[in-house]
């Protein structure tokens, strides 16, 4: 009896449902695009480093350094000569710690793209996550030191739907359009099969091609941006951390790399506070809705629930059967909650993506697809109760008595 209560007021009331539990599919969407977000790219961008372990580069800020060599974001702080390297290579704890060392150069662009110098071994013997090294899309290859040929990720390409046999002029600086463009001509000869990773993002010449493009200064023959270092220990990150850092030298090494990125969560975690407040507010407006369609619509209602309880029904039905139109509406607007999630949770990765290179996945499994929905429809509850209580206590004879 109580199912087909619920039933037939939801029907009869079709409009005030539908709009009442589409506000609370928004806020439902709302709270679980700003929960997925916040820990999947808490997790993904500490997770991320491209294979390697440590950067080695000019005084400053360690978060800056990271952010200018791993993700390609922010302004280089500056250079480093190729002696500062050497010096650390031949050091005999350093030296001895370091498996692997690629060189960067940066500074230039093409319409926004950065344009970054390295050598042949990055794309040869690095895996940029463990078990996976970098492949190339069919007809390929890795670029050749000496020559003027790029290697893409597979977002510039998609972006600027080049493939092997493109060719451009890079630009001096990295702002969105660049700036005057250089003679240098480079053909593509690869494109990076995707990684999900801001490589993607990256156009790659060989080192020396960036160093000693024309109007470059002349010292930058001898300068590198930074170095991206694999360890053969963690305690060797350790060591190299104490000895370079706290000399009060020219030098930065940026150990570990997880640990540093999470550091700009912890600097931009009110974002976080304020959207995940702004999200239960906006639940919590949802719920409130909920009570006031109900309860609005109790004094249209007094008379059937009278003429109910003369037929028989308890008060109890009549009270669950209100708490459970609620208990539905709050069903129906989590349900459709997550078609508003799957919408934003989209927009929000392809942004991120697109600014970053770092592919998050909103749909995969997070605890926040249960409870989420639990809460929603607990508060719904919560707000059933009140106009539950007033159908509870409509007084029979006084209302099914006409009026003269």
């Amino acid at each position: 009896m109580i199912w087909n209560l619920i039933y037939r007021s939801l029907r009869q009331h079709a409009l005030s449902t539908l709009v009442t539990a589409g506000s609370i599919a928004l806020a439902a969407g709302l709270l679980l695009t700003v929960w997925v977000v916040k820990t999947q790219s808490q997790a993904v961008f500490a997770a991320t480093n491209s294979g390697f372990d440590a950067v080695l580069g000019a005084r400053g800020s360690k978060l800056q350094l990271v952010l200018n060599t791993i993700f390609h974001l922010e302004s280089s702080p500056g250079n480093i000569t190729a002696a500062d390297y050497e010096a650390i290579r031949r050091n005999p704890m350093l030296g001895a710690a370091i498996k692997t060392a690629i060189p960067i150069a940066v500074g230039d662009s093409f319409q926004g793209w950065r344009i970054v110098g390295t050598v042949e071994q990055l794309f040869a013997e690095v895996e940029y996550t463990p078990g996976k090294r970098y492949a190339f899309a069919a007809g390929g290859r890795n670029f050749k030191l000496g020559t003027q040929e790029a290697v893409i990720g597979s977002y510039v390409a998609k972006r600027l739907g080049w493939r092997v046999g493109s060719t451009f002029h890079p630009q001096h600086g990295v702002a969105e359009q660049g700036e005057s463009e250089h003679e240098e001509l480079y053909t593509v000869v690869g494109v990076l099969a995707p990684t999900n990773s801001p490589v993607d993002r990256v156009i790659w010449i060989p080192l020396e091609g960036l160093q000693t493009m024309s109007g470059h200064n002349p010292l930058a023959k001898t300068e590198i941006s930074a170095v991206l270092i694999q360890l053969r220990a963690p305690t060797a990150g350790l060591m190299a951390s104490n000895l370079i850092n706290q000399s009060g030298g020219k030098l930065t090494f940026a150990y570990p790399i997880g640990t540093i990125v999470a550091e700009l969560f912890n600097k931009i975690n009110w974002i976080d506070r304020v959207l995940t407040l702004l999200a239960w507010l906006v639940a919590a407006v949802a719920s409130g809705s909920v009570l006031v369609s109900i309860y609005n619509s109790m004094s249209a209602r007094a008379r059937d629930i009278a003429i109910l309880r003369a037929l028989g029904a308890r008060r109890r039905t009549v009270f669950g059967a209100v708490v459970g139109e609620a208990a539905a509406i709050g069903v129906l607007g989590a349900a459709a909650g997550f078609a508003v999630f799957a919408v934003l949770g989209a927009a929000v990765a392809s942004i991120i993506q697109a600014q970053t290179g770092v592919v998050l996945e909103p749909l995969r499994w997070n605890p926040v697809f249960w409870w989420g929905p639990a809460v929603f429809v607990g508060l719904c509850v919560i707000g059933g109760i009140v106009p539950a209580l007033k159908a509870y206590r409509v007084p029979v004879a006084e209302t099914i008595a006409p009026v003269s």
